[in-house]
């Protein structure tokens, strides 16, 4: 049968997450659309030659199965909603936040255990939705591990969050201080931005580059991730994906510091935090290697192919052990407002197809 997918997103750092997704289904010859609820999204996807360009046009295309990079998705669209993660757990909020079941998924694809164990004992409990362990596909581009020779300047990735209390690009004395530290010429600075920031603080970044510091504008940082010997952040999803590579981590004011990482909460420090961090302590790495084995189970680069036959086995599968979602009567009553589509349709059983 030729099926359909859907990959719904609502802003640019889903490109990076859909795209492994979308080579994978076109390899199996089978059909797939793109389709952004936000302006942010679709102007990032507005390029490519199979999006839908409205909610209509999403209707119309029927899809089978709707791979979700964002937080939720239309009730009214009879189909197989699953969730697959625009980022990891990164500890922003309360834990309970972390896993909040929003009544939409039919199921959730779990990067690994970190989220695999929370998402199966809520499934227990409420018993509306399944979990399969497939890996994030947007760490396919990452494995297998490249093992790179050392740099003469080492290469420090500064990756900040938008979230106020945490972006470390919203403090002006944290950019100082790099900028200082790059004038020492010991390392190259790579800066990215999550594309929430502020423009005004995007163009500061840009007004500080020079030979040691360089800004980079993009939502794909597996190149970066490569590229850099250390990461320097904040409270962002961004660090666990880039401790998968068993490589070390300073954090400034983490919301969660853990053994992992090497967090600092002075400015003063960051040098210092640096260098420590470059030296790569046998325990800190120990450390690193056990989180990242606990985040993301699969370092094969294969999490794209197994999302896929996960959902197309669970599309067929009978799902008659699984409850009616719930009501949701507020949170659908905003999806059809972001939508500027009313309808009193809502499909509250999982989708099956009933024949292969």
């Amino acid at each position: 049968m030729q099926l359909k997918f859907l990959i719904y997103i609502s802003y640019s750092y889903a490109l990076p997450i859909g795209m492994p997704l979308e080579t994978e289904i076109l390899k199996r010859s089978y059909n797939v659309k793109w389709f952004s609820d936000l302006d942010e999204g679709y102007k990032a996807i507005s390029k490519k030659n199979n999006i839908l360009k409205n909610i209509h046009e999403v209707i119309n295309y029927k899809p089978h199965i709707i791979l979700t990079i964002t937080d939720s998705v239309p009730d009214f669209i009879n189909a197989l909603k699953v969730q697959v993660f625009h980022g990891f757990p990164a500890n922003k909020r309360k834990a309970t936040d972390q896993f909040k079941i929003r009544g939409l998924f039919d199921l959730y694809c779990t990067q690994g255990a970190s989220s695999t164990l929370v998402f199966e004992e809520i499934s227990k409990k409420n018993k509306t939705f399944d979990v399969i362990e497939t890996g994030w596909s947007k760490m396919d581009a990452l494995f297998p591990l490249e093992s790179r020779p050392t740099l003469s300047t080492p290469n420090i990735l500064v990756a900040s969050t938008f979230t106020k209390q945490y972006s470390l690009a919203l403090n002006s004395k944290v950019i100082d201080e790099i900028e200082r530290i790059a004038k020492l010429q010991k390392w190259h600075f790579m800066i990215v931005l999550h594309p929430k920031l502020p423009n005004s603080v995007k163009e500061k970044i840009k007004n500080i580059q020079n030979k040691f510091i360089t800004y980079y504008d993009t939502t794909d940082l597996v190149p970066l991730f490569k590229k850099a010997d250390l990461m320097f952040s904040d409270t962002t999803s961004a660090i666990i994906e880039f401790i998968l590579q068993n490589k070390p981590v300073v954090t400034f004011n983490n919301n969660m510091p853990d053994k992992y990482m090497i967090n600092i909460s002075e400015t003063e420090n960051i040098e210092e935090a640096i260098q420590k961090g470059l030296e790569k302590p046998k325990q800190l790495i120990l450390e690193i290697e056990k989180f990242a084995k606990f985040s993301h189970t699969f370092n094969d680069g294969k999490s794209s192919e197994r999302v896929i036959d996960a959902t197309i086995s669970f599309l067929y599968k009978d799902k008659s052990y699984l409850k009616k979602k719930p009501l949701n009567l507020i949170r659908k009553y905003k999806i059809r407002k972001r939508l500027s589509y009313f309808t009193l349709k809502s499909y509250n059983k999982p989708f099956t197809l009933s024949n292969h």
